[in-house]
């Protein structure tokens, strides 16, 4: 079926079209959930969501740009309004995790497998987890971030400041970055 097919059935509630659609781009935004949620069933929920809110959309969508990122903006924006709604994400905000490292943003290399990377930043607390992945992932800026997430845009590039560190401290703990272990007790001995 052809995308066309697939709006135009989805836009006239068949059935057949809009499992088409969900079939075609559910698998890569389970994944984008799976970065929000704090388990399997969560980002489930959060898909699941997301797409009851994509077929009631779909009449809005103006093939003004690519359908799978119209798709994940309303995914995107289901998952962190999951998160306020749940608390979950303003409860962490306070959390400050000092760790007196500092740490370049370029020594995280590109190479590291990315299934590696996603389980440690599901290890991040929520809050650190949310604005990294608004930030590094969706592309949003920190003043759009502070908007979506009612913060101030100070907090979200702290947030995101801390989140790279301790993901970086993680990759290394698990032995994902071992070539920076050094560099890691370097700056933690002298900050």
């Amino acid at each position: 079926m052809t995308e066309e097919a697939m709006l135009k059935g989805c836009v006239k509630n068949q059935a057949t079209a809009q499992q088409e659609l969900y079939y075609r781009y559910s698998p890569g935004m389970l994944s984008v959930c799976y970065r929000y949620a704090k388990s399997r069933e969560d980002a489930e929920d959060m898909l699941q969501e997301g797409f009851i809110k994509v077929f009631g959309q779909i009449r809005q969508f103006q093939n003004k740009g690519a359908l799978e990122g119209w798709i994940r903006r309303i995914i995107v924006n289901t998952c962190i309004n999951n998160l306020k709604k749940n608390r979950k994400f303003a409860e962490s905000l306070d959390l400050i995790h000092a760790s007196g490292v500092h740490i370049r943003e370029e020594s995280i290399p590109s190479i590291v497998q990315a299934k590696q990377v996603i389980e440690c930043i599901r290890m991040l607390p929520i809050g650190y987890r949310t604005v990294l992945n608004l930030y590094a992932i969706e592309g949003y800026s920190h003043r759009e971030i502070a908007t979506m997430l009612d913060i101030e845009e100070s907090t979200s590039r702290s947030q995101y400041t801390r989140a790279k560190n301790m993901l970086e401290e993680i990759l290394i703990k698990k032995h994902i970055l071992p070539q920076y272990a050094d560099k890691l007790e370097v700056a933690a001995v002298n900050p």
